[in-house]
C-alpha cells in the first residue's frame, strides 16, 4: 500500500494521527525504521497525548529530527469555546484556521458527574437536509479525516481537563456518508492501546443510510448503533428528512431488524418531537408497532430549533407522548437538551451559530 492510498497526505509530510497501528507500522518501515517504532509513536499519540516530536524523549535526537522532517503530528485549532450554564461546553474547530472549514464538538457532563459524553462531528456541514437540523442549513464542505475526528476527542479532553466516558457520533454530518474514516476513528477510540474506550461506550448514529448499515452488520462492528427515525410513517418522514427519497422507511426498518437479529444487540431510535408534525396518538401508535417488531429503545428529544414555524413541545406534551409509547414495553428515555444556551443541543450545531 502506498502512502497516497491511505488518502491523507499533506504537502511534503506524512500525517500520522488517525492511522491504525498496522498503517503506522507500514509508514515507519518505509522510512527505514524498525516496526516497533510504530507502537511507540501510537502510544505517544494516544496514551501520552504528545503533540510534538520533542516530547518523544525516548527517541534519539537524530530520529526526532528525521520524523519532524518527514511526518506531521497534525492538531486541530480551537476557533471558539463556549460554556453553558449547565456545564456543557461547545468547541468550534478547524484543521487550518484560514480555510474556513469549521466543525463542532460538544462536551456534555451529566448532572451527577458520572457520565461524561463528547458529541463529535464526522463532516463539515452535512450531505443531508433534515428540516429540523441547523447543520443542514450549512453548505457541505467535505468529510473529516480520521485524525480530525479523533483529535476532537483529544482536544476537548485536554481543554476540560477530564476524560470522556462516552463518545457519540451525533455532531455535524452523516457518519455513514463518511463510513471508512468514522470506523477508523472509532477503532482508535476503542483500541486498548490507544484511547481504550469500551465499544459499548461509542455510539454511531445514522439518519438511515441503509448500505452503511448493511456494511456495519457485515463487518460485525462492535459499537452501539442509533437511527435518527423522527417519524413512523414513510410519507411523513419524507416531509422532514430527504434521505427518505433514497432509502425508504421499510428498507431502513428491515436493516434495523437484521442488525438486531444478526448482531444480537439492541438498536436505539432517536425521535425529535415536533408538535403537529410527528406527535399525537396516531404517530405514537405507529411508533409502538415499529418498536414491538425488534429489540430497541427510544430516545425522545424535544425540538431545539425553530425552523418553519415549528416549536418545542411543552413538558405536558412530552409527558403525554411518552405515555402513549409506554404500551410498547421498551425503554424510553427523554433526552434533555444540554447546552441549548450556547447552541450546543441536539440539532443546533452549525459552525456559524
Amino acid at each position: 500500500m502506498t502512502h497516497d492510498s491511505l488518502g491523507e497526505i499533506q504537502t511534503g509530510k506524512i500525517p500520522l494521527k488517525g492511522r491504525t497501528l498496522p498503517e503506522l507500522s507500514e509508514i515507519v518501515v518505509s522510512l527505514g525504521e524498525k516496526p516497533f517504532r510504530a507502537k511507540q509513536i501510537y502510544h505517544g499519540l494516544y496514551v501520552n497525548r504528545y503533540e510534538s516530536w520533542d516530547q518523544f524523549t525516548t527517541f534519539s535526537k537524530a530520529l526526532r529530527e528525521k520524523l519532524e522532517e518527514q511526518c506531521s503530528l497534525t492538531r486541530l485549532h480551537t476557533i471558539k469555546h463556549l460554556k453553558s450554564v449547565d456545564g456543557t461546553q461547545k468547541f468550534t474547530f478547524a484543521s487550518e484556521p484560514e480555510n474556513g472549514k469549521e466543525f463542532e464538538a460538544v462536551w456534555i457532563p451529566s448532572g451527577d458527574g458520572g457520565r461524561k459524553t463528547i458529541c463529535i462531528s464526522s463532516q463539515v456541514g452535512c450531505t443531508l437536509n433534515c428540516k429540523f437540523c441547523a447543520t443542514a442549513k450549512l453548505e457541505f464542505q467535505g468529510n473529516l479525516k480520521a485524525h480530525e475526528i479523533v483529535d476532537q476527542v483529544l482536544q476537548v479532553e485536554k481543554t476540560v481537563g477530564d476524560r470522556a466516558t462516552n463518545i457519540v457520533f451525533m455532531g455535524m454530518g452523516e457518519p455513514f456518508h463518511n463510513y471508512f474514516n468514522v470506523i477508523r476513528a472509532a477503532s482508535i477510540l476503542h483500541d486498548p492501546d490507544a484511547l481504550n474506550l469500551g465499544a459499548r461506550r461509542i455510539t454511531i448514529s445514522t439518519s438511515g443510510v441503509v448500505n452503511g448499515i448493511r456494511r456495519f452488520i457485515e463487518n460485525k462492528e462492535p459499537y452501539n448503533f442509533a437511527i435518527s427515525l423522527n417519524h413512523p410513517d414513510r410519507d411523513g418522514r419524507r416531509e422532514i428528512m430527504d434521505i427518505e427519497e433514497k432509502f425508504t422507511l421499510p428498507e431502513l426498518l428491515q436493516a434495523a431488524k437484521d442488525f438486531t437479529r444478526e448482531l444480537k444487540r439492541r438498536i436505539t431510535f432517536e425521535y425529535v418531537m415536533i408538535p403537529g408534525v410527528n406527535m399525537g396518538k396516531q404517530n405514537a401508535d405507529k411508533l409502538v408497532k415499529i418498536a414491538r417488531s425488534l429489540d430497541c429503545k427510544i430516545n425522545v428529544i424535544p425540538l431545539n430549533t425553530e425552523f418553519f414555524g415549528w416549536r418545542r413541545p411543552t413538558p405536558d406534551e412530552v409527558r403525554e407522548f411518552i405515555s402513549l409509547l409506554e404500551p410498547a414495553g421498551i425503554p424510553i428515555l427523554n433526552r434533555r437538551s444540554p447546552g441549548k444556551d450556547i447552541f450546543g443541543a441536539c440539532g443546533m450545531l452549525a459552525s456559524k451559530s
